[in-house]
């Protein structure tokens, strides 16, 4: 049997079907799914420990068997905790079924097989009675259903049918309660992320379309490492408010529910932003809690538990607000089953008045759409956009007749804005294309650019009125594009428009360098770590499921990460590996390199950080990786806007940094398939 996968063809830019085996989706399933980073966390598993023996203590204490509810149970961890304190039976429901096997064989491992069952299934699909899947209803409820919202894996529906149908009433649950804290903020970066702001193109204005900063952006939640966000890149305008909480041990309601917060503005601002995460509460008394709350919440930063399966959350207001130091204000927050969303009312809405309904932010504008967040940073980003309008000075004249290769991109009216005779912009979809529309309405440009929404190897003379293209313009930036060698799609649109282009065009970018560094992760390293034994149980049993899949094909392959939400130590030089020159078509042969990273920095090799550097004009150069040199110690500085790749070594290994030491590289570009496939050697220990 086969399945059919989306991905990315780099050739052509389009989402495509492939026909995989089988096996892939399962095992993809299994190697994305960071199993070993929940394991790794040693806080949330201690917390939960101490929960659990304290419920099964309580429960002996009235004199009562204790049977456990285990939803959700992964590797049979938690109800395996729950055996050793002293539970008399666990029930184990685990609905990914590789994951539920691999939950036997761990059971199995560690003695617990006679007094815990594995269930199959969804636990709403769980039945209790004598022929049921459960004996009895259980009077400890353990659960870990919690995402970085706390409720976007479904949490409400399955606690409210698990009280229903599947414990006792007054049980005892591990979680106790879950608590959710917002602070409104302002702050000039988050913001950023969030709305299209003025630019400055060549001494003029370029102004965002009304229809954009009107719009309520798109209701999903931005969930980044927050404690890679230092204070001084937001000011509070409000104390950290308390604003709801759900206690797991009564009957939980997944209906729709509103909550506020009032409170006078510490500081006059624009508030834009609410910063937001939870804890949770392992008993009623509230003396085992562990929380989300980001590193500078904490009086010894360094001291914060590390975590990438639970992050931090920032919500964006419907529009900013001013508000004056003092004013009395009210943060609201709404949810539904699986998400939450946020608004503000000032002194003066609330005068005679009610507080309004909260209704769930939605895009109108298309823009929040078609620009991710990163994206809204990166268009956003005066540096950068000061460095595509120098390199278009230096090519456009009054009688450039452009075309760009990008998709939702703003540099065809920046060339119209400069000058340039003709603008053509070649756009992915309709959307992307009518945002584009948006902008150029907005400052009276709409016959300033032809927009095409159509692809570059369908494009012929007659779509451009017979002109032929002087300057062809890309970022280079595609909606699906995922790893840094996927923009290369500008390459191959390049070579498919060859034809159309005059003699001694003008190409910008010129040319794009694959770069490279080995380096040590401060905690990334976790999500690929195995485990052995966890909390002194031994659950090699996963770490043996997911080598398997990694060597199913996962393990030979970079995978894209936001490295300024992880901080990594370079030790070895950046390196220039691969250059690719968009001057030319794309060779009908593979491009190889091959050489070595010496290490000039001792520490662990966990694997290679790789990103793209575009080099616009002879004197215009943009990265998508590293934003600054690397640090005397090998800190290292990450590009925002873009996602690096990383390149996990199967078995990272300690390095002195010293008597020539390396690490040897070849890496092989596919014109076929615009793939580039990368072996390294001397990174890892002998097994």
């Amino acid at each position: 049997m086969k399945t059919f996968c989306g991905r990315a063809n780099t050739t052509d830019g389009a989402l495509v079907w492939v026909e995989e085996s089988e096996e892939y989706d399962y095992h993809q399933e299994i190697a994305r799914s960071s199993y070993a980073d929940m394991l790794h966390d040693h806080d949330r598993n201690q917390k939960y420990y101490a929960g659990i023996r304290a419920a099964v203590a309580r429960v002996k204490a009235r004199g009562d068997k204790a049977v456990v509810l285990d939803i959700g149970t992964g590797t049979g961890l938690l109800s395996m905790m729950a055996l050793t304190a002293g539970a008399d039976f666990c029930y184990a429901i685990e609905v990914f079924k590789p994951m539920a096997e691999a939950a036997k064989c761990i059971v199995e491992k560690n003695g617990f097989s006679d007094r815990m069952k594995i269930i199959n299934k969804h636990s709403t699909e769980v039945t209790v009675g004598p022929d049921g899947d459960m004996q009895t209803r259980a009077n400890i409820l353990v659960t870990e259903l919690f995402d970085t919202e706390l409720i976007g894996e479904g949490a409400l529906p399955s606690y409210e049918h698990a009280h229903q149908n599947l414990v006792q009433e007054g049980c005892e649950a591990v979680p106790h309660r879950a608590t959710v804290y917002a602070q409104l903020v302002e702050s000039e970066l988050l913001w950023s992320w969030g709305q299209l702001q003025p630019m400055e193109v060549g001494g003029a204005r370029l102004a965002p379309p009304p229809a954009v900063t009107h719009c309520a952006g798109a209701h999903s939640v931005c969930d980044i490492q927050l404690s890679q966000v230092p204070p001084q890149h937001f000011t509070p305008l409000g104390p950290l408010c308390t604003m709801f909480s759900v206690d797991f041990s009564k009957p939980v309601s997944s209906a729709s529910q509103s909550h506020s917060s009032r409170f006078p503005a510490q500081a006059s601002g624009k508030a834009q932003v609410v910063l937001s995460w939870w804890d949770i509460d392992m008993d009623p008394e509230g003396s085992i809690v562990c929380t989300m709350a980001p590193s500078w919440t904490y009086p010894q930063p360094k001291a914060a538990p590390w975590r990438d399966h639970w992050m931090q959350s920032v919500y964006f207001l419907s529009t900013e607000k001013s508000v004056v130091e003092g004013e009395e204000l009210s943060l609201m927050v709404s949810h539904d089953n699986y998400s939450l969303w946020y608004g503000l009312q000032t002194d003066s809405q609330q005068d005679g008045e009610s507080e309004a309904p909260l209704s769930r932010p939605c895009c109108t504008c298309h823009a929040h759409l078609v620009w991710n967040r990163p994206r809204f940073g990166e268009l956003n980003d005066s540096r950068r956009t000061e460095s595509y309008v120098s390199a278009l000075r230096s090519v456009l004249n009054t009688d450039s007749v452009c075309l760009s290769v990008s998709d939702g991109s703003l540099l065809p009216v920046f060339a119209h804005m400069l000058g340039a005779k003709k603008v053509f912009g070649l756009e992915s979809s309709r959307m992307s294309k009518r945002v584009v529309e948006q902008v150029l309405e907005a400052n009276s440009m709409k016959e300033g650019v032809e927009l095409l929404e159509i692809r570059a190897n369908q494009l012929s003379s007659n779509d451009l009125g017979g002109q032929q293209i002087s300057v062809l313009l890309g970022e280079p930036y595609f909606s699906t594009s995922l790893l840094p060698w996927h923009s290369l799609f500008f390459w191959y649109s390049r070579t498919a428009l060859a034809k159309l282009l005059r003699p001694g065009a003008t190409i910008l970018p010129r040319s794009a360098t694959l770069h490279a560094a080995v380096v040590e992760f401060q905690d990334l390293w976790r999500i690929r770590s195995p485990c052995g034994t966890c909390e002194g149980f031994d659950v090699s049993p996963m770490d043996e499921m997911v080598q398997r899949s990694l060597d199913f094909r996962e393990s030979r392959e970079a995978e894209p990460h936001p490295l300024w939400e992880y901080p990594c130590r370079a030790l070895t030089q950046p390196t220039a590996v691969m250059t690719f020159d968009f001057t030319q078509c794309v060779p009908q042969q593979p491009i190889h390199a091959q050489g070595s990273f010496p290490i000039v920095r001792s520490g662990c090799c966990h694997g290679v950080a790789l990103w793209m550097e575009y080099q616009l004009t002879d004197q215009v150069t943009i990265s998508m990786g590293l934003s600054g040199a690397v640090g005397e110690q090998g800190a290292c500085e990450w590009s925002r806007h873009r996602k690096q790749g990383v390149y996990f070594f199967p078995s990272p290994r300690q390095s002195a940094g010293e008597n020539g030491d390396k690490v040897s590289y070849s890496f092989t570009f596919e014109p076929s398939s615009g793939d580039i496939k990368m072996q390294f050697n001397g990174a890892s220990d002998s097994p």
